[in-house]
């Protein structure tokens, strides 16, 4: 009688964690996007042979609207990445052109990195386009974490075949996710390093992306700046404001 009632007292247990995996995933999203938030960094790209740095700021609007401009190296200068709603749109000053890219183009890398344009952009949702399911509890450079699978929702335009998030239980930063492909192989790792405060928040200063079938390769996300007090305007986000902004 008492394995039963322990059984089932279990059964209750994993039901309401598994209910609150979307809850957490939501926290950690919410918390750092915010309504509104402006950020400087710069993003190091390594390979075997060479490694660039590109300089760059970014504008967002909850989770719908974004704006991504390229301040170094010249080359590459004024360039302007666009997210409304579902649409994304690139700025290319050198040939004067905008172009819509297409959901094919999101698994691409993003400006020759391994993050892709939908890492950059968000074009897919952590919180709408997935499923949710709490695994277990885990420990991640002395930080306990919640260990949570994604699998994409049918129809969904998502990248990943599945991704694997362990959030800081204490914090809600994502310290680990892992990405994997519509045959389930895992494919990159991303994970948090110097978390410090930013913009108020306890937040991961670096974001560390390494593909796990590529040795010697890796794109290191570094945040000079995060501002959550802002108020910017809406005009921000449409592909007039992108040929003009600096």
């Amino acid at each position: 009688m008492k394995s039963l009632v322990l059984s089932f007292l279990m059964g209750i247990s994993l039901t309401i964690t598994a209910q609150d995996a979307l809850e957490i995933v939501q926290k950690a999203e919410d918390k750092l996007r915010g309504e509104q938030s402006y950020a400087e960094m710069s993003m190091t790209i390594v390979r075997p042979r060479w490694e660039r740095t590109i300089a760059l700021k970014s504008w967002s609007r909850g989770s719908k609207n974004s704006l991504v401009l390229i301040t170094q190296p010249a080359r590459d200068k004024g360039t302007v990445f666009l997210k409304k709603d579902k649409e994304i749109y690139n700025w290319i000053p050198s040939i004067e052109r905008n172009i819509k890219l297409p959901p094919s183009m999101m698994s691409q890398s993003w400006m020759g990195s391994d993050f892709t344009n939908d890492d950059l952009v968000n074009e897919s949702s952590l919180v709408r386009d997935y499923s949710h399911k709490y695994i277990e509890e885990v420990e991640i450079d002395g930080r306990k974490a919640y260990k949570i699978e994604l699998l994409p929702k049918e129809n969904a335009a998502v990248v990943w075949g599945k991704v694997v998030l362990h959030i800081d239980k204490k914090e809600f930063i994502h310290l680990r996710t892992e990405f994997y492909d519509e045959e389930l192989d895992l494919v990159n790792v991303m994970e948090a390093k110097e978390i410090k405060e930013l913009g108020g928040k306890m937040l991961a200063s670096v974001l560390i992306m390494t593909p796990v079938n590529k040795e010697g390769h890796k794109t290191i996300m570094r945040y000079q700046s995060l501002d959550f007090k802002v108020n910017i305007p809406r005009e921000y986000f449409t592909t007039q404001y992108m040929k003009r902004i600096r």
